[in-house]
């Protein structure tokens, strides 16, 4: 039985599935942390590429269909 629970301790298959996980669970808390400044950002980004696409300054030369 002891053998059993020393074999078991020193099995290293599980490592990678949790360093993942808590990669992830990190990722997830400071997007959270973020999440004003992200949205921000993202909006920003939106707005600027799809004024200048109906202002004609991205995509020059093409008209807009109606």
């Amino acid at each position: 039985m002891l053998k059993l629970i020393k074999r078991f301790l020193k099995e290293e298959d599980g490592l990678g599935t949790v360093e993942i996980v808590i990669i992830v669970a990190v990722l997830v808390a400071v997007a959270l942390i973020f999440r004003r400044a992200i949205f921000d950002f993202v909006s920003n980004i939106i707005k600027k590429i799809f004024n200048n696409d109906l202002d004609g300054k991205i995509l020059e030369g093409i008209t807009p269909t109606p």
